[in-house]
């Protein structure tokens, strides 16, 4: 009695399907569903949904290694891992290697069918448009098995699969070359900063005991922040080493507890969360507002944000070009003197293995890492001319557009072979 289930969106695409000049089938006809359940098992590596991007099923590394779990379910290469958990994310993943995988997952082997087709079939908007309309539960919406067997699937004859499998493995090809580019050129830009400021990174240090005077202890005396804050202090540069504290003009505000909703761009001001801002100083897409607006929370131009609590030291740098916008309870706005400092200078300053460094020794490591406004404002940063500062904030500028454009194109590229597909499957009669 869903009345989701009927929408058009989903109607549509079947009857898409179901028009084309090719075979279809349900999907449980077309593939074996592999149900292998292993438990606590770390021999194989572990993919759950984190660690499989947006609409394109790329696998993105963890970070750590996941050292057990409950149960898993077992794949083999060639396998195609089709998410129960909120599918409008479109994780769906061609397995390129042998390993385990959450059970959020269903694990699928094509029956005489090209893998590489049924996984762009899969993840196609003919899919997504009917399983997002199949999701139940509110706050984490799944699929139902039956609903996922009952999934119309195209069969067009081994050559046309051959064919689309072929141009697809190409486009995913140049996307990556794409964004190679772009992430080469990303991460030029911390080499970039360090040699304009002309600073050398300390050698790294294996031994474990090391001296500190008693004059050099500020309040804390863990190790890893002494040793961190002292590698930094050694730095040679030929600008001061200036905490931020002192290129303030009036002292740090936290941001507002609010509730986020759902905004409208063109008639609500924007409330920007630490989820809405990435590593590199960019706010992405994903629109919300406050339930209510207090004016001591608006931004203005020049502020800088920096999250204080889950994924620290984030940045970012308002421009009212924006719009109207305030800023979340776990984000710091900071005001800076602008005949001392560009704000945006201390933005790409955060993109440096100094800044990391730096961060990594203030934080502190509870259940949320996090860092208070006193512990911001004791970052010494160097501090160039206004010139040379301007002239490192037009550089990385300029690396910034280029990157964006690198990605878009690289974005292009898949978008634009998935539409090829699209009418070669649905092509009249």
């Amino acid at each position: 009695m869903d009345p989701s289930a009927y929408r058009l969106l989903r109607a549509n695409s079947i009857k898409a399907i179901k028009s084309s000049k090719y075979q279809w089938i349900n999907l449980k006809d077309a593939v074996e569903l592999k149900k292998e359940i292993v438990s606590n098992s770390s021999e194989l590596p572990y993919v759950g949904l984190e660690n499989i991007e947006s609409n394109t099923g790329f696998y993105v590394p963890s970070t750590k290694k996941k050292e057990s779990f409950n149960s898993a379910l077992k794949f083999e290469v060639g396998d195609i891992l089709f998410p129960k958990l909120r599918p409008y994310l479109n994780k769906v993943h061609l397995a390129q290697f042998k390993g385990v995988c959450s059970t959020e997952f269903h694990v699928l082997k094509g029956k005489e069918l090209n893998n590489l087709y049924l996984f762009t079939f899969l993840s196609s908007k003919l899919v997504v448009d009917q399983t997002t309309c199949l999701m139940t539960g509110n706050t984490l919406p799944r699929l139902q098995p039956k609903d996922v067997q009952k999934l119309p699937i195209l069969l067009p004859p081994p050559n046309i699969q051959n064919h689309i499998a072929s141009f697809m493995r190409t486009a995913y090809a140049q996307k990556k070359q794409k964004e190679q580019e772009a992430n080469t050129l990303l991460n030029s830009i911390d080499d970039y900063v360090l040699k304009e400021l002309r600073i050398e990174m300390p050698e790294a240090e294996e031994k474990k005991c090391f001296v500190v005077y008693a004059g050099e202890i500020e309040g804390r005396i863990d190790p890893v922040y002494m040793r961190n804050i002292s590698k930094i202090r050694s730095l040679k540069t030929p600008y001061p080493l200036t905490p931020l504290g002192k290129l303030l003009i009036e002292k740090p505000q936290y941001g507002a507890n609010e509730r986020a909703v759902d905004g409208n761009p063109e008639t609500d001001v924007r409330y920007i969360r630490i989820t809405d801002i990435d590593d590199y100083g960019n706010l992405l897409n994903d629109w919300k507002t406050a339930e209510t607006i207090d004016s001591k929370y608006l931004l203005e131009e020049n502020d800088v944000l920096f999250a204080r609590s889950g994924s620290v030291g984030r940045a970012f740098v308002y421009k009212s070009k924006l719009g109207k916008a305030i800023f979340a309870g776990y984000l710091i706005r900071f005001k800076f003197d602008l005949e001392k400092i560009n704000p945006s200078f201390v933005l790409y300053y955060s993109f440096t293995k100094i800044y990391k460094l730096w961060l990594q020794s203030i934080q502190r490591t509870a259940a949320q890492p996090n860092v208070n406004s006193q512990e911001f404002q004791s970052l010494e940063i160097p501090l160039p001319p206004l010139d040379i500062q301007n002239r490192i904030v037009e550089e990385v500028n300029k690396r910034l557009i280029h990157i964006s454009e690198l990605r878009q194109e690289a974005d292009a590229i898949l978008e634009v072979a998935k539409k090829r597909v699209e009418q070669i499957l649905l092509a009249e009669r």
